[in-house]
């Protein structure tokens, strides 16, 4: 982690500051001198709100939580997934379906790690995998004043899966995310029956110059979708499942009617 930019950063502000100490910053920020001394070394890379309170103390604008999205990303992230990030952060449109679980950049914090610690995952790798999973979503719906188009289209079975607890309040932060301008949620009803798009998820992301790329899962591990024959095959399916999908009213709807059953 030596190379995430992080140290370098720190030991500059901790200088323009008068020299503080790594003692005094820790006790200002109310962790330990050891945890300052990691990030210094690039052994750690600060957590979302560790990240926020080092700016904040620093007046450093967003520079240390920048860095730290980026280093979580490229250390955390499996190497076949770090392009899609990229490819989301310049995307001017996104669309993405799922059958069987609700869409990352839609997840709270709490489904998040409900579903990363229930596969193969060690607990530390969850935790990892949860914090770049929320900073993807700052990077497509909060850091651009020019946020993409994102279009999502769930299978009814998805919104059903979960601690009724963590999914109750799943499903009404989706019910909230609907109501963002260009964000809009369709829910594929059981009603559809069967349908091209229960062969698993993919995603599709429109560039600024105009090309689209896809992305697909499968158990082994996700890949990049760039040859056109294919993402022509993607859109297709996309076009398919959108077809069978509800309205983004009827779909909240829908949303809001499982919620209150839970």
């Amino acid at each position: 982690m030596s190379n995430n930019g992080i140290p370098r950063i720190l030991k500059f502000l901790r200088a323009l500051h008068g020299g503080i100490t790594q003692e005094r910053l820790a006790e200002q920020l109310k962790v330990s001198t050891s945890l300052i001394a990691k990030f210094e070394t690039g052994r750690l890379v600060p957590m979302p709100d560790t990240a926020r309170r080092l700016d904040e103390f620093f007046s450093s604008g967003d520079l240390v939580q920048g860095l730290a999205a980026d280093a979580r990303t490229a250390t955390a992230a499996p190497e076949w997934f770090r392009p899609w990030p990229e490819v989301e952060r310049e995307a001017t449109a996104l669309r993405w379906y799922e059958s069987t679980v609700i869409p990352g950049l839609l997840q709270t914090e709490a489904y998040a790690r409900m579903i990363l610690r229930s596969g193969l995952l060690t607990e530390p790798q969850a935790e990892q995998y949860v914090s770049v999973r929320l900073d993807r979503q700052a990077a497509v719906f909060d850091d651009r004043d020019d946020p993409p188009v994102c279009q999502f289209a769930i299978d009814e079975g998805a919104l059903r899966r979960g601690d009724p607890a963590t999914l109750r309040d799943q499903l009404n932060r989706m019910v909230e995310i609907g109501q963002r301008p260009r964000t809009f949620i369709h829910v594929i009803p059981v009603s559809a029956g069967l349908y091209v798009g229960l062969s698993g998820p993919f995603m599709l992301a429109t560039l600024g110059d105009g090309r689209v790329v896809g992305y697909v899962d499968d158990q082994l591990q996700g890949r990049l979708v760039t040859e056109t024959d294919k993402v022509v095959a993607l859109d297709r399916t996309w076009q398919a499942v959108s077809a069978v999908a509800l309205p983004c009213d009827l779909s909240r709807d829908l949303i809001m009617k499982i919620a209150s059953e839970l």
